[in-house]
This record gives structure tokens, sequence and C-alpha cells, in this order.
């Protein structure tokens, strides 16, 4: 085995080490387009060389210069010629419009646990370029991306993720096979961009509204809204009639909590909270 760069903490690196694992991930990737595939964090090119024998353009991004070394030292052939394209950098800061010339890619990779929220979130605003995302993450993780309402680990990711993507919970992965092996499970996902182009209402306050609620889980509807809202209130007219905000807290919707709603609701709730705001 492969075993010559060293684990760095402070990157959250956990080398996986089992090249069946290693090659299941790698899979995942054709069920996705016919497109180019994009790895975060290759390391040392365990789960990169299965990725190689793919018949798809390649690259990887990684911002660990040891790994960098390693990977220019111990070049990986293409199936389809050449050699892998290594990106040295930190992937959360890359333009994504320039890695493949503007082209559509699959993103995919043993993402670090610490960051790999960040990961998601970087690509749910570049959605557009990357229809299909595969990968290991953290098992809790995986859980609340793929929860449905009414599920305990239903919340921010879960709503975020499945109102532009597909989540699929492919199968979990145990601790023995990494070095140095992580303190919990991990879990292989596969994300699908879905036939949403438009929400239906203004985006970023949907993201306010999904945070503010799932911010007092356990709070009815009526009160994590309130920080949304300006106080004193105004007083919109709607059809000719003007509509008090003890009415609007009123609504039967107000008294569920955020873990009952469907991604439908939220947008109707936020264009509800558009007129107030």
């Amino acid at each position: 085995m492969r075993q010559q760069v060293r684990p760095k903490k402070n990157l959250g690196q956990h080398f996986l080490t089992d090249l069946g694992i290693a090659r299941r991930i790698a899979d995942t990737v054709d069920a996705c387009a016919d497109i180019p595939v994009l790895e975060v964090g290759p390391g040392m090119g365990v789960l990169t060389q299965f990725l190689a024998k793919k018949p798809r353009e390649l690259a990887a991004v990684e911002i660990d210069k040891e790994s960098v070394e390693y990977l220019k030292t111990h070049p990986l052939p293409l199936s389809r010629g050449g050699e892998l394209r290594i990106i040295e950098g930190d992937f959360l800061r890359m333009n994504l419009n320039e890695v493949f010339g503007g082209r559509q890619f699959v993103l995919t990779g043993n993402y670090p646990y610490d960051i790999s929220s960040q990961i998601f979130f970087k690509m749910l605003d570049n959605r557009d370029l990357i229809p299909c995302c595969t990968g290991m993450i953290q098992h809790e993780v995986a859980l609340r991306m793929a929860a449905k309402p009414g599920n305990k680990q239903y919340g921010i990711l879960s709503v975020l993720m499945q109102a532009w993507y597909d989540v699929e919970y492919l199968f979990t992965v145990e601790p023995s096979v990494f070095n140095p092996p992580p303190k919990v499970q991990s879990a292989v996902i596969r994300l699908t961009r879905n036939n949403v182009t438009d929400l239906g209402c203004d985006e970023q306050l949907f993201r306010r509204v999904v945070k503010a609620t799932f911010g007092q889980r356990r709070k009815m509807l009526r009160v994590s809204l309130r920080q949304l809202l300006p106080h004193p209130f105004p007083s919109p007219m709607r059809g000719g009639e003007c509509m008090p905000p003890d009415d609007f807290f009123q609504l039967d919707m107000m008294t569920r909590r955020p873990e009952q709603l469907t991604i439908a609701e939220f947008v109707n709730l936020t264009n509800l909270v558009s007129e107030w705001i």
C-alpha cells in the first residue's frame, strides 16, 4: 500500500486504505452524466486510481503540498490518455468555471469532515455547473442530507440540498478502513440535480427562513420567525384588507415546527414572510 504521506489533523485527513471501498466510491460516478470529473482531496490517489480508469476527463484539487508532490512523483495515467491533472489549491476558494472551461462536471471525493458542509454549500452556489455529486462524508451529515420531513435528522442541510438535488444514501463505511481511523462512521452519497430551475420565491430569503426556523427547531414557527420580521410591523394591504401581524402569527402553519414542513411549504412560508420585510 502507498503510505508515504503523513495524515494531517489540521486538514482533517483520514486516508482510505480499503481498495474495495475505493472502487465502489469511484463507481458511483457511473450513474452520472458522461462529463468530466473533479475529485476533491485525492491524497495519495487511492480513489483517484479507480477514477482514472474511467473513460472521462479527470482533474483533482489538493491543498496539501505533500500530497501534491506524491501525486506528481507517482503519476496516474488516464484511460483516455494523458496523465491526471493536479490542481494545487483550496477547493473552497476556486473559481469552478475555470476548472473545465465552463463545462459541467461531476464532483466527487473522500471529503474532509470539517469542511464537508462548506463544500456542499459551494456546490449549491454552482449547481448549474455540477449536475451530479458523489463521495464519502461523515455518516451523520449524510443522514441529515437525505432525511425527510418528520425525521429528527431533517434540518437546514436537508432542505437546502433537496430543494435542488435528489439525495441518495448509498452505503455506510466503517472507521477501520481509514488511516487514521475517524471516531465516527462514514457514508457514501450521490446527489443528482433535480428539475427545479426556480424555487418560486426569493432564494436568499428562503435560506434565511430555513436557517432561522431550524435555529430554534423546538419552537413553533410563530416564535422562530419573529427575528426575521421588522418591529414595529408594517401594515401592507392584501386584497384591500389589512393583515395585522397578530393574524399572521395565527396562521395554521405558524403552530408547526420546522421539521414538519416540506420544501414546498418552506417556499410558501418564504413568500409569506417576504410580504412583511
